[in-house]
């Protein structure tokens, strides 16, 4: 048996080490994780669909015997198919779907020994950054109750926060791994474009700007789990070199003397929050005292155009997402199946022109030039994560006016003359006010990191970013292994689970 406090100071390879040496059973460690989530998951809602007795089963039964065999595992209800298990995507058009096939990925996380116990909360079709579905309810932070975990894997991020489990499945198509990183003072590593699988389905998603990873506490699981998972699957449209070492032996390499630009320059022209500056301007300090060239620099992409460049694959995809509905529901899908926004962002998205489209895909291509010449004379780029600490749950739904509007529009179609009017688009970059950083990232394909250096004066988390050349996740994670000991964050637990 493991008692909760033993359980909380181990990280994923602890636990599974702990297994292996027969000091622990998979049995002991799932009932440890079903007593947590029981415990604290009525206050956050985080794990939506608990699976705790086919948990119990596959723990019994014996698991593989891989890196994370027998540790308890999170799936996020988006993306990672699991067979047999809902998958709603948040959204109450898919809340009888059940997929009859594993996803690949899920297929390479099972292979790692890691057991299943249940699925988190996201936005409906993963489109938020805060994760606040009708279907669900709202996900809270371990750290603050009244705020947001983020978004789109807020259910991950507040379930690994509080120690459910030490590491969970997530996403990232504009920032949806290091945003709730971010917010819930965990490490989130998006891998680049093409390292991990996307079948057995689709050959890449939202246009290749989305991949799936897991956020967690320490450097050394998210590594390890990176190590499982990489490599292309049958018909994969990307091939990236493979490592020349294991990830998981590189975050324990030294970095090197690393050339690091950072910037506190917000892409759309708006304030950063002084506490995100702080966050910046803290972790290049600590960066000159561990001996890297340090500088400040102005963001080497033009925030603007990639801001527009993400809405326009934000619109399209929502637009091919609702389409897509008419398979599961047998009929074309009406905007009752779905919340006000996003079958407003469905309507937009129809709008658009293919010329439109192939005008925004040059500016990813634009984009990726700009960080390639900013990558010869820099080994990374600093920014924060975001541009404020969490919000509080709420903040960012439309409020009493925009509800109106969307009700109008909606009702009538008036997709077009509300494109015309710009009002969405405006109301679209108020919320990418506030995560600004991170989209850059998901249209050059580059690997990118938040790291949890920084909290406020109030016990948010606040976390940083940094971002490298395509391919070059070796280099994050020697850099992480190296923050985490410096800096160690392992040990700050929320007061919900202190």
């Amino acid at each position: 048996m493991i008692s909760p406090t033993e359980y909380d100071q181990l990280d994923g390879l602890a636990m599974a080490a702990l297994v292996r040496t027969g000091q622990l059973t998979p049995a002991d460690l799932c009932a440890a994780a079903i007593a947590r989530a029981e415990a604290v998951n009525p206050k956050l809602n985080a794990v939506v669909y608990p699976l705790y007795e086919q948990a119990r089963r596959r723990a019994a039964a014996g698991l593989p015997a891989g890196p994370f065999g027998g540790v308890p595992f999170l799936l996020k209800d988006f993306g990672a198919q699991y067979t047999g298990a809902p998958h709603t995507s948040g959204s109450r058009a898919l809340r009888n779907f059940v997929p009859t096939e594993d996803a690949e990925l899920v297929c390479r996380w099972q292979a790692a020994g890691l057991n299943i116990l249940g699925k988190t909360n996201t936005p409906e079709f993963a489109l938020m950054g805060v994760t606040e579905p009708t279907l669900h309810g709202p996900t809270r932070n371990p750290w603050h109750l009244g705020h947001t975990p983020g978004g789109s894997s807020g259910g991950a991020a507040a379930a690994v926060a509080a120690g459910i489990t030490p590491v969970a499945g997530a996403g990232d198509g504009g920032g949806s791994i290091r945003i709730p990183a971010a917010c819930c003072g965990l490490f989130g590593l998006k891998p680049s474009r093409g390292r991990v699988p996307t079948g057995p389905e689709q050959g890449e998603k939202w246009q290749g700007a989305a991949v799936e990873h897991v956020l967690s506490r320490s450097v050394r699981d998210s590594a390890a789990l990176l190590d499982a998972t990489q490599g292309p699957d049958v018909g994969a449209p990307y091939f990236l070199p493979n490592p020349a070492r294991s990830y998981l032996e590189e975050a324990s390499r030294a970095p090197g003397r690393l050339r690091v630009g950072f910037s506190l320059g917000h892409p759309l022209g708006s304030t950063l929050h002084p506490e995100c500056a702080t966050a910046v301007r803290d972790a290049a300090r600590l960066l000159e005292s561990l001996g890297h060239d340090v500088a400040e620099v102005p963001l080497p992409f033009d925030g603007r155009a990639v801001a527009t460049a993400f809405l326009m694959l934000y619109f399209g995809e929502t637009g091919a997402s609702i389409a897509a509905l008419a398979k599961v529901l047998g009929r074309p899908a009406r905007p009752r199946d779905v919340e006000p926004t996003t079958w407003l962002l469905s309507l937009l998205g129809r709008t658009y022109t293919a010329a439109d489209f192939a005008a925004a895909r040059h500016t990813w291509n634009d984009s990726a030039r700009r960080m390639g010449r900013f990558h010869q004379t820099y080994d990374l780029l600093l920014t924060p994560t975001l541009a404020t600490p969490p919000v509080r749950i709420g903040e960012l739904q439309p409020k009493s006016l925009e509800q109106t509007l969307l009700k109008v529009v909606n009702t009538f179609g008036l997709g077009g003359l509300i494109r015309r009017s710009g009002i969405v688009e405006k109301l679209a970059e108020q919320s990418l006010e506030k995560t600004p950083y991170t989209q850059v990232a998901n249209l050059t394909g580059q690997p990118a990191m938040s790291v949890p250096l920084h909290w406020t004066a109030d016990g948010l988390p606040c976390g940083v970013q940094f971002i490298a050349s395509l391919g070059a996740e070796d280099v994050l994670f020697r850099l992480a292994g190296q923050l985490e000991q410096a800096q160690p964050w392992f040990d700050k637990r929320p007061a919900l689970v202190g």
